[in-house]
């Protein structure tokens, strides 16, 4: 059984830094493509970063401020988060990439951690 455990998220000032870990079990983890998706207060779930381990991809919203990188001997994708903005404030979810396909629809990844909750102060 796959599990995904996100930390490191928390309430930080507009212009501030996080860095999100998701921890992952199961499974072979180098095998698959990860993301990070988010989720703010009445909107729908939404594509942050993927990366395949060579590939990166990034939403616009967060291009040039997020960088997605992994461990694969520790089993860990991290979403280093710099320039924070409120609009940032959001639960954010990794998840695993089962199948081909886009890397930016939810429908592609069927293992999903519990989520972080991210606040971003004005």
């Amino acid at each position: 059984q796959v599990q995904l455990v996100e930390s490191g998220g928390g309430l930080v000032q507009a212009g501030g830094s996080l860095r999100l870990t998701c921890a992952a079990s199961g499974g072979t983890f180098s095998s698959y493509a990860m993301g990070w998706f988010r989720q703010g207060p009445g909107t729908e779930r939404e594509f942050v970063a993927a990366t395949s381990g060579r590939t990166t991809y990034y939403a616009d919203s967060v291009k040039g401020r997020f960088t997605i990188s992994r461990d694969n001997a520790k089993n860990t994708v991290y979403l280093q988060m710099n320039s924070l903005k409120p609009e940032d404030t959001a639960v954010y979810y990794c998840a695993r990439k089962f199948t081909t396909g886009s890397y930016y629809y939810t429908s592609t990844y069927d293992y999903w951690g519990q989520g972080t909750q991210v606040t971003v102060s004005s």
